[in-house]
């Protein structure tokens, strides 16, 4: 990983993001509920409590951060840095791994760690009502839908997507 490294009195280094990879900082509560959707697929994860609310990085290949467009998270690219804690430092205080790099690697799939912060926000506010509002307009309109929304195909879409907006 060539990086600029700065050692600290704990040990952990200061690495250049954009070369070997780029991360993405994510809140910690919706980084750690990401980590647990993610599972197996996660290569490494870094969690930095010292921050305002805390957060979690993610490892994802280098040029990502060009592209990336999730909400509420950040991603580092080049111009970047991330402190990086001593191998097998798994407890803080201060940054520590809560996934520590494996055979596997550093990096998680950036597809894979979208869909995973998506979930972990859970349904955006508002969507419910809107489908809601969505699917009472309609029955308002549609005869089938008076007596069963599964009977016309567009009333089953609607209270499919009112459903979908509750999870």
């Amino acid at each position: 990983m060539p990086s600029t490294r700065l050692p600290s009195a704990a040990g952990a280094t200061l690495h250049d993001a954009g070369h070997d990879w780029d991360a993405i900082r994510v809140p910690r509560s919706v980084g750690l509920a990401a980590l647990a959707i993610l599972g197996t697929r996660c290569n490494a994860a870094i969690e930095d409590p010292l921050t305002a609310a805390g957060c979690v990085y993610y490892f994802v290949p280098a040029g990502t951060a060009d592209t990336w467009d999730v909400e509420n998270t950040t991603a580092l690219g080049h111009g970047s840095a991330l402190v990086i804690p001593p191998a097998r430092r798994t407890e803080g205080p201060g940054p520590h791994w809560r996934v520590c790099p494996g055979d596997d690697g550093w990096l998680t799939d950036p597809d894979a760690l979208a869909a995973a912060v998506a979930d972990a926000f859970g349904p955006r506010i508002g969507e419910e009502k809107k489908a809601m509002r969505a699917l009472l307009d309609h029955s308002q309109t549609c005869e089938p839908c008076v007596d069963d929304h599964t009977r016309c195909p567009t009333g089953l879409a609607l209270v499919r997507a009112v459903r979908e907006a509750r999870r």
